[in-house]
């Protein structure tokens, strides 16, 4: 199954030109994208990866990760293949750069990934797994579908999309987790063979333009991107541009992909850069992929008060009163 794709130009002698995203492909005849599931047929752009989900998972939200939307749910997940980005360390490589539709367990049109949800008991459809930017259209119709069914959706991406599309796309979300992978130009351009600036763009155009609900994620990768220089860079930027509220999700790497000789992130590495973070203003800094009972549990950023509290990705306790702290009244930011 494929399906028109939208974003892109006609050049001259039957070439395409991709704009989705800031890589502008420019695409012969017969010829993929970077992300190998947008193709030049005749002259046509084409979503190749369309209706061909690599299986569909009901997962806690808080997997994705989400902590203030929706806590203690489950929702349905799934991506398909490639990626936009070539993340020397990513932890989804066998999708991100599969070119084998062999691969794909199922094929499902966006009405029926709905209907899965639904009977699956989630309150929701997150777009994931790969980055669901290089399948935008199918997400975006697949979202129309499940907000027709009472669900709501979910992005879990790097942001690398062009504006045009970008807001298309995120009209159709109601929640995001977004990667800033880095604060570093270079860190971008040699591990990731993108920009920085694009995905500050996105970030900041999701926090003030729109009414999804934004999280973001932060791998720390050791030696790379966790010195205390950039961790305080990082979180003050999000306090300053994004707000205070937004929380950020501090995740360890383990090795993969092209970066399987650089070890695992402490769980000493998370603590320092939540607390830099925190001392930087943010009110909710949690940590992931480790066992962590303070990093983990969401606390009243008024009077302290543990609110949410986490056992991996299950919600063991939830304290809130519509949303609201019980022992001071303060409305905690999120959707509950």
């Amino acid at each position: 199954m494929s399906a028109p794709a939208r974003y892109y130009s006609l050049l001259p002698a039957g070439d395409v030109r991709c704009e989705l995203c800031p890589r502008y492909c420019r695409l012969r005849a017969g010829r993929r994208g970077f992300c190998f599931v947008r193709q030049n047929n005749g002259g046509l752009l084409e979503l190749t990866a369309y209706g061909h989900p690599s299986g569909l998972h009901a997962d806690p939200v808080e997997k994705k990760p989400l902590f203030h939307f929706l806590p203690g749910s489950q929702v349905l997940s799934f991506g398909t293949a490639g990626c936009n980005l070539a993340c020397e360390f990513c932890q989804n490589w066998e999708l991100s750069t599969a070119q084998d539709f062999a691969r794909m367990a199922v094929a499902a049109a966006p009405e029926e990934v709905a209907r899965a949800a639904v009977q699956s008991g989630c309150a929701s459809v997150a777009y994931t797994y790969n980055d669901p930017v290089v399948f935008a259209e199918y997400a975006i119709d697949t979202a129309a579908a499940s907000r027709e069914r009472g669900l709501a959706n979910v992005a879990v991406t790097a942001g690398y999309i062009n504006p045009e599309p970008r807001a298309e796309f995120f009209a159709a979300m109601d929640a995001a987790n977004i990667d800033l992978k880095s604060f570093s130009p270079s860190f971008y351009r040699k591990l990731t063979g993108a920009r920085l600036q694009p995905v500050l763009d996105t970030l900041e155009y999701v926090a003030r333009e729109t009414d999804v609900w934004l999280e973001v994620t932060t791998l720390l990768i050791p030696g790379y991107n966790d010195s205390d220089a950039e961790l305080g860079e990082l979180s003050a930027w999000i306090a300053g541009h994004l707000g205070p509220e937004v929380p950020l999700h501090f995740t360890a790497f383990h090795p993969a992909h092209r970066m399987r000789g650089v070890a695992r992130t402490p769980a000493a590495t998370l603590a320092r850069a939540r607390q830099i973070a925190l001392s930087n203003g943010l009110e909710h800094v949690y940590t992931g992929n480790v066992r962590d009972p303070e990093g983990a549990n969401t606390y009243c950023p008024g009077c302290g008060a543990m609110l949410i509290a986490r056992d991996w990705h299950a919600v063991t306790a939830n304290r809130l009163n519509a949303g609201r702290c019980p022992d001071c009244g303060r409305q905690l930011a999120g959707v509950f």
